[in-house]
């Protein structure tokens, strides 16, 4: 038995847990591949030979590098705009999310709350039972909301699943915690606010993770309320975009602009405009998990461990 730098002492491996190891390894590096190569060849199509890539012929090494794809595609009539509004809703709706599933998490793990378990169930059992699409249009026409970008944030605001894994990790908490700030006078929204908050990063942040995607990736929403250009989301136009490639390639190539890119631009395909779109609207969210992920393995592993 060897020992380490640090003085702890190393257990030899036997031949199955080499074998294991290396099996492992082999395992989650090809699915990590198979997971990875999609977003790779969005990325190497949208910057390569718009002629290679519309004929098949990127697949693995990226060929006649340029980016003139991604200037060309953001001077399509309202790209920015559709940016904007996805950034605002992904941003509010994110924040008003996390902030009504932690107070309603927090207010049901308290045992004073009037008719806690019945205004519990009552959240619960929405997550089984739907009016329907026609209904739920009725509905928010009737308030108003069609047209409206409040239609993007206030429906999805209450969650019941996000609701009840913020109480579920809630409930792992000391209670001696909220005790000790209520007998120094802490009321329900301080002991909320700088008791309770400050320790549920892990869960709140697996939540801000869920509604950010939601939010960032949704667009039937749109196609369901909203007529008006000026509130199209980018997930939306993306769909618009991918259904009418064709025409748009031929947009593009009308809108060259300098003469030193008409040569590249003349080169748009319906592929090439599929390829650059999508890796636009896909790679700022994937920028989004790198900063949550050591809070998002804490709070999903809730329940997993006792003791």
């Amino acid at each position: 038995m060897k020992q380490t730098a640090d003085g702890k002492k190393k257990i030899p491996l036997s031949g199955s847990d080499i074998t294991f190891n290396v099996v492992n390894y082999a395992v989650f590096g090809i699915l990590t591949i198979l997971c990875a190569y999609p977003f790779y060849y969005l990325i190497i199509n949208s910057i390569s030979n718009n002629t290679m890539s519309a004929n098949g012929l990127i697949n693995i090494i990226p060929m006649g590098l340029h980016l003139d794809n991604y200037v060309q595609v953001f001077q399509l009539k309202g790209l920015s705009t559709a940016a904007m509004i996805s950034v605002a809703r992904t941003v509010i709706g994110t924040a008003l999310t996390v902030l009504a599933s932690a107070y309603l998490g927090f207010m049901f793990t308290q045992r004073r709350m009037w008719k806690r378990s019945f205004w519990y169930r009552f959240v619960v059992i929405t997550m089984y039972f739907n009016a329907g699409l026609i209904p739920m249009f009725m509905t928010m026409k009737t308030l108003g909301l069609t047209n409206s970008f409040w239609v993007y944030i206030l429906p999805a605001i209450v969650q019941p699943f996000n609701i009840i894994m913020v109480k579920t990790y809630m409930e792992s908490l000391p209670p001696a915690l909220q005790e000790a700030a209520e007998i120094d006078g802490a009321g329900v929204l301080t002991r909320f606010f700088k008791v309770v908050l400050p320790t549920s990063t892990p869960i709140l942040a697996t939540i801000a993770i869920w509604a950010a995607v939601s939010q960032w990736n949704s667009f039937q929403d749109t196609l369901i309320y909203i007529t008006n250009e000026k509130l199209y989301s980018l997930q939306y136009l993306l769909y618009v975009y991918l259904n009418q490639a064709s025409s748009l390639a031929t947009l593009v190539k009308s809108t060259g602009g300098v003469a030193s890119a008409a040569a590249l631009a003349n080169m748009q395909t319906p592929t090439s405009i599929r390829m650059t779109v999508s890796v636009i609207v896909v790679l700022p969210i994937l920028f989004i998990y790198p900063m949550f992920q050591k809070y998002f393995v804490k709070g999903i592993m809730i329940g997993s461990v006792k003791g």
